[in-house]
């Protein structure tokens, strides 16, 4: 069985307007070390089905297996539980204490899982061996999500997932982020990303899925998607390389 499996995964949302389907049938399979890369427009459901895949939140319907265990329905402590030992969780904004230094920060993480590795070392293996002392407010964007980056690493994670990780950083240290997360890849860490970097997702993922309103339109390698016939997916690709 592979590592994750996705079965005609539903998500709704009720509120006094009706009900919003965010997600609707998205299947798919994920393998142990693959790199996954999730595209699509804003609104399409892609941090939706992040959040399910973390343990955020769960499924209206369908199933979500991880490594041979149904997280679907699990109550709020097994979630819980499941978000501390098995998964990672980087997102768009870095989510550090400030009156903490990087080292700091990720000791926090260190203090609620099962396994954990060293902090000093991961944040040397991400570029910040000179920085641990630092406050956040002494570290650039790019430095304190590669803090965020680390306090995830730390937990010694399954998976590692990352939500739009360079959205709010400036085009120059959107490079070092794309580095640390394609060494990695390198390293055939587990991971499914969300993102609107396309030539990062072209040259370094192994799968790519194209959603847009909640289901999955295109889904394979990456020359299968970026040379899709789909009229869908090539307006998307051509509002990046206009």
């Amino acid at each position: 069985m592979s590592f994750l499996v996705l079965e005609k995964v539903c998500k709704e949302f009720k509120s006094e307007a009706g009900i919003f389907n965010a997600l609707t049938d998205v299947s798919f399979d994920l393998e142990c070390g693959e790199f996954v890369v999730i595209i699509g427009p804003s609104g399409a459901g892609k941090t939706t089905l992040l959040n399910l895949l973390g343990g955020m939140d769960s499924p209206s319907r369908g199933n979500i297996v991880v490594d041979g265990v149904n997280i679907s329905n699990f109550n709020k402590k097994e979630l819980t539980n499941f978000r501390r030992n098995e998964v990672g969780f980087v997102f768009q904004f870095y989510n550090l204490m400030q009156n903490m230094t990087a080292k700091e920060n990720v000791e926090l993480a260190t203090e609620i899982c099962r396994h954990s590795l060293d902090e000093v070392n991961v944040l040397k293996n991400v570029g910040l061996g000179d920085k641990l002392n630092h406050f956040p407010a002494q570290l650039s964007g790019g430095e304190q999500q590669r803090v965020s980056i680390a306090r995830a690493l730390c937990m010694d994670p399954d998976i590692l997932f990352f939500d739009e990780p360079t959205s709010a950083l400036d085009p120059e240290l959107t490079g070092e982020i794309l580095q640390v997360i394609k060494d990695l890849a390198a390293e055939h860490m587990t991971m499914v990303i969300v993102t609107h970097e396309m030539n990062f997702a072209r040259n370094v993922s192994d799968t790519i899925i194209f959603m847009d309103g909640g289901v999955i339109v295109e889904q394979g390698s990456p020359e299968e998607v970026f040379s899709s016939d789909n009229q869908r997916m090539k307006d998307f690709l051509g509002k990046f390389y206009e």
